[in-house]
């Protein structure tokens, strides 16, 4: 699950990071009620998951209440690469003397964790990889070690970090850590004109498989409000950013879906498994979060049956049609069914003569149909 910036910056919080001061707004006025509070200038970002903010007018500074009232009515509602600014945050503006890159992830390649810090920030980490690969240091992590005071005072040696930036990077590894987070990335991590070092950023992916371990709850409410009414179905739902809608049950079935789209030519809009026992209402509970998806311009329906047979997931795409109505008319639904009870399932979708249903009998020619149905052609 990915936490919105201002969420990240609360867990940093926690766990004694230095955050500017800030405040949520969902309107215009309580924009300008917060920079009232802060008594400052202040900075108005648009919270949603994705980069390039800044590129799309999300980030505008404002000198005083009033400004912060009229900048916030420009950022919210703005579309920025397909994520709507519903809210934003008010924080004290904060003039960098220095700007950074620090972050800690899972490195599942190579299966254990991996710090990768850089003394430029601010700067499109991918961009730098390529362009500049010795400005980034990456250094494993034994997750029996973790980062303790040596390790810290190592990486902030190789990027060539202030030394007070060492106490920083232990508290970030700890939010890893107790908070079961996959990512913990800030960029830009900046040193201030009086030698404070600050987390002006933060972005922070928790691990879905520790939920019930913490007091997610407010998380998963103000998240993605797809992967919200997915989580609350029992689904195994991830929003990607394509237009071709994938179900498949079985986790890998389902990567191997989403890699044959992509060879079509075409970008996949979800990770969608509905698991080796589904039922015909799991299998109508996951077409109709798909379908509530606007990225989605085509689903593909990728079955084999085994323990979840093919008659089940036919009746599941029927009845998930039925409810929605003229909601289910509009994109086509490809379907390929395999496996146990495969005839049956086949039947019974000629039988129910959807206009939105379309069969095909392997899996390369269904991704090739679903792509070219997503393109409009």
């Amino acid at each position: 699950m990915d936490l919105y910036e201002y969420q990240a910056k609360e867990l940093f919080g926690r766990h004694g990071i230095p955050v500017p001061a800030g405040r949520i707004a969902t309107t215009p006025a309580e924009a300008r009620a917060v920079a009232a509070e802060l008594d400052t200038p202040v900075v108005i970002k648009a919270q949603v998951k994705t980069g390039g903010r800044g590129k799309a007018g999300g980030i505008r500074p404002a000198a005083g209440p009033v400004a912060a009232e009229t900048e916030a009515d420009r950022v919210i509602g703005m579309d920025i690469k397909g994520h709507i600014a519903r809210r934003v945050l008010v924080e004290a503006a904060t003039v960098p003397f220095e700007e950074y890159y620090a972050a800690f992830l899972v490195d599942r390649a190579e299966g254990t964790f991996l710090a990768m810090v850089s003394a430029q920030g601010g700067v499109e980490i991918e961009e730098l990889a390529a362009n500049d690969p010795d400005a980034l240091v990456k250094l494993p992590i034994d997750p029996a070690v973790g980062v303790d005071a040596d390790t810290a005072r190592l990486l902030t040696a190789k990027a060539g970090l202030p030394e007070q930036t060492a106490e920083v990077l232990e508290k970030l590894w700890r939010v890893l850590v107790e908070e079961d987070a996959l990512l913990v990335e800030v960029n830009p991590l900046i040193c201030t004109t009086d030698q404070r070092i600050v987390a002006l950023d933060g972005k922070v992916t928790l691990d879905d498989n520790a939920f019930f371990r913490h007091s997610w709850a407010d998380y998963a409410e103000e998240s993605d409000s797809l992967e919200a009414r997915a989580r609350a179905k029992g689904l195994n739902y991830v929003k990607l950013d394509g237009t071709v809608g994938v179900i498949g049950n079985g986790a890998g079935l389902v990567m191997s879906t989403l890699d044959v789209v992509a060879g079509a030519g075409a970008d996949p809009a979800n990770f969608l498994d509905i698991g080796g026992g589904a039922s015909a209402q799991v299998m109508a509970d996951g077409l109709e979060i798909i379908l509530a998806d606007p990225d989605v311009r085509s689903v593909l329906v990728n079955v084999f049956g085994g323990i979840t047979a093919c008659d089940a997931v036919a009746n599941g795409i029927v009845t998930a049609l039925e409810l929605l109505g003229e909601r289910g008319h509009g994109r086509p639904i490809v379907v390929r069914l395999d496996g146990n009870n495969a005839e049956v399932g086949r039947r019974i979708l000629s039988d129910a003569r959807h206009p939105a249903v379309r069969q095909v009998s392997t899996m390369d020619g269904a991704a090739e149909t679903a792509a070219r149905l997503a393109a409009g052609a």
